[in-house]
């Protein structure tokens, strides 16, 4: 069976013998190969340049035998697509070239013409998708409405993100007018990667917790509902929302294929929470790779022990991978991945 079929049972709830992985912002600062590109480029000329980005795509497949690869991108391509570009602080973090302060700049923004302003995704996705050959899955990504939200009002990375919620609060039918903007773009953008050779997408909801309980579903989910509703019948979702295991059930009644947990909640209570027609993703705390290959190893069969009579488990960090991990430690995940029998 190849990586590629693996990962798509999984999505189907499928038994296996072992669980498909992969590992989620799979390129990156821990790999000498990626730092050797970025002292000759930057970030955006890697994600912008198809040729480039299949290089950085491909690294992770190169050191480790992993079931998926994901696209190297960023969410953030898509407010820039609407006229609202990013670039990166000299002191780390993300900044908008200006912040949305109001209702004339987000009626200004542009939500048509989103696969042709993003060709380079497109080109880059068609360019890995034949370079994989169906030996493994391809996955495409992109940032919920919310998440991509925040940094557009905010104006970057915030730790308060209190300009986002007096916006939500304060003024919801402008509120409501971004989200409606972003969820048409993220609708033809995924159905572009869907086109493009994906076998999935990830629908990232990182700041999906930050938002009081009560007000997650009008903040953020019923934006994410429309989306599946909208491609769900059309490519299999997989749905990460950082922080929002308390918001499980309600993620359940909008029909992913796939929850993708974060390593605050056990996998034994996903697996109790989630239905069994939608696959469980997850979960080793990122932390975990800046360590040593004995806790690695116990850390991993804790969880693959947790799961061993749960049909449709992908294994994953439960966030993106940390610059200070080791390579010795992704080496020795992905070997106990691979030699676990279910």
């Amino acid at each position: 069976m190849n990586s590629r079929v693996r990962f798509l049972k999984a999505l189907k709830c499928q038994s296996l013998d072992r669980p498909p992985i992969w590992v989620m912002r799979q390129a990156g600062r821990y790999l000498p190969e990626y730092r050797a590109l970025k002292e000759k480029y930057t970030f955006l000329e890697l994600a912008q340049t198809p040729e480039l980005a299949l290089e950085v795509t491909l690294q992770p497949l190169r050191r480790f035998h992993l079931d998926a690869a994901i696209l190297f991108s960023d969410i953030l391509v898509i407010p820039e697509a609407m006229g609202q570009g990013y670039h990166f602080r000299d002191a780390g973090g993300i900044a908008m070239n200006y912040r949305l302060e109001n209702r004339q700049q987000i009626e200004a923004l542009d939500s048509t013409r989103i696969e042709e302003k993003l060709n380079y995704v497109s080109d880059a996705l068609k360019l890995i998708h034949t370079e994989l050959s169906g030996s493994k899955a391809l996955l495409g990504f992109g940032g919920s409405p919310w998440t991509l939200a925040t940094y557009m009002v905010e104006g970057g990375s915030s730790k308060s993100f209190e300009q986002i919620k007096s916006l939500f609060y304060s003024d919801r039918a402008t509120f409501d007018a971004l989200m409606q903007k972003l969820t048409d773009s993220l609708i033809c953008y995924f159905r572009m990667q869907k086109a493009a050779g994906v076998d999935a997408i990830q629908i990232f909801d990182s700041w999906g917790g930050i938002i009081a309980g009560t007000d997650y579903e009008d903040a953020s989910l019923r934006w994410i509902r429309m989306i599946i509703d909208a491609v769900g019948n059309e490519i299999p979702i997989i749905l990460y929302a950082k922080g929002t295991s308390v918001h499980l059930s309600e993620q359940c009644a909008s029909n992913p294929n796939a929850i993708s947990v974060d390593w605050t909640i056990s996998m034994k209570e996903a697996s109790e929470r989630i239905n069994d027609n939608i696959a469980i993703q997850g979960n080793l705390d990122p932390v975990i790779l800046d360590t040593n290959p004995e806790i690695v190893r116990n850390q991993v069969l804790k969880i693959l022990e947790a799961m061993r009579n749960r049909p449709g488990h992908i294994f994953n960090l439960g966030h993106g991978i940390h610059p200070a991990a080791k390579i010795e430690n992704m080496e020795t995940l992905v070997e106990t991945v691979l030699g676990y029998k279910a």
